[in-house]
């Protein structure tokens, strides 16, 4: 007997006859960029040292980008990622850490705890977990306890740094779901498993790569701040490639720019080539530094964010909505908004 073809068998027979790009967007964003021989220029080879993760969040990547449950076109032209903030660490949490070869006692290891839940063949459905602590993240703790032990010890784990004791964590649940090739609904919900309230600041972010500062290729990309629909805040973004595409995020977020461009000042103690560089965004959230950010609303790296409390036991959830029609009205989309607007964030009790 044959079997019933689902709507997912005919996604995948337009992408296989190339009718229709369901797999131009998906996971691709890579986990990891810094510490990798990808961006390694170094003379001896030494890429862990080379590229650290501390210049992570500072320095532009050349051959790749990296986020937390992010996705991106099939040549990581166009980003989009998670950044959070429980306002007690000392940096956003933008990507996942981890030690490197020469850190680790049994070598290289991410220390944090993520899961990739679903995804379909044409990533039209895509689901991943991420477990982040109220208390400050220990990236010192983790690094020294690490080097300190032998091969023979066991290794240091998050989990026995203690960061998770009373279920003081939110689970943050990243979801896509295409309603059609260049339409792509976002939700993200955090649940607060504490016994308290706790504080929590959901950024998502959406970039471009950095292809125009290595000499080869000039052409720059650019977003800025864009009309939107009631209910929404949005942003533009124009692509020497992909043309314009829009990003819609539900209720009145915080909308910033800055420049995908190293900290040269920063990390090497010499001059930016733009008063707006990578790192703005930490500089603005976490240092009070509002200078940070471009005020003419348009750049190369944007986030949408504001901060919110979430009750003991409760979930708070932010919706998105990207892609190349500045209104996507899709009645029959999974997980669809309204045709006119999109659905606010809001809060929920969890049993």
């Amino acid at each position: 007997m044959p079997r019933i073809q689902t709507t997912e068998d005919r996604r995948l027979e337009e992408a296989r006859t190339r009718k229709k790009h369901w797999k131009r967007w998906g996971p691709y964003l890579s986990e990891r960029q810094w510490g990798t021989v990808r961006e390694d220029y170094s003379a001896g080879g030494t890429a862990w040292e080379f590229f650290p993760h501390d210049h992570a969040r500072s320095r532009a990547y050349r051959w790749g980008e990296d986020g937390l449950g992010g996705i991106s076109d099939r040549h990581q032209m166009i980003c989009f990622g998670l950044a959070l903030w429980n306002g007690r660490d000392s940096i956003l949490k933008e990507r996942l850490f981890g030690l490197t070869g020469n850190q680790g006692n049994h070598g290289e290891d991410v220390k944090e705890y993520y899961f990739y839940l679903d995804s379909t063949p044409t990533h039209s459905y895509m689901r991943m977990l991420y477990k982040y602590p109220q208390a400050e993240f220990p990236y010192e703790t983790l690094l020294e306890e690490n080097q300190r032990r032998g091969r023979g010890q066991p290794e240091f784990e998050l989990l026995d740094t203690g960061v998770f004791s009373g279920s003081r964590y939110f689970d943050i649940f990243v979801e896509y779901a295409k309603a059609d090739v260049e339409d792509i609904l976002i939700r993200i919900t955090a649940v607060n498993r504490g016994p308290e309230p706790a504080a929590l600041h959901i950024l998502p972010q959406l970039w471009f790569r950095n292809t125009w500062s290595w000499g080869r290729d000039l052409r720059r990309p650019v977003a800025r701040k864009a009309t939107s629909v009631p209910g929404s805040t949005c942003a533009e973004l124009q692509h020497w490639q992909y043309g314009k595409r829009w990003l819609l995020c539900a209720g009145q977020p915080e909308l910033l720019f800055t420049e995908n461009e190293t900290n040269s000042a920063r990390l090497f103690g010499g001059r930016n080539r733009s008063p707006y560089v990578k790192d703005a965004f930490h500089e603005y959230l976490i240092q009070g530094n509002k200078a940070a950010v471009n005020p003419d609303q348009m750049g190369t790296r944007s986030s949408f964010g504001s901060p919110t409390s979430s009750p003991s036991r409760a979930w708070k959830r932010a919706q998105a909505r990207w892609g190349d029609s500045f209104l996507p009205a899709r009645k029959n989309a999974p997980m669809a908004f309204p045709a006119r607007t999109i659905l606010a964030g809001d809060t929920r009790t969890c049993s």
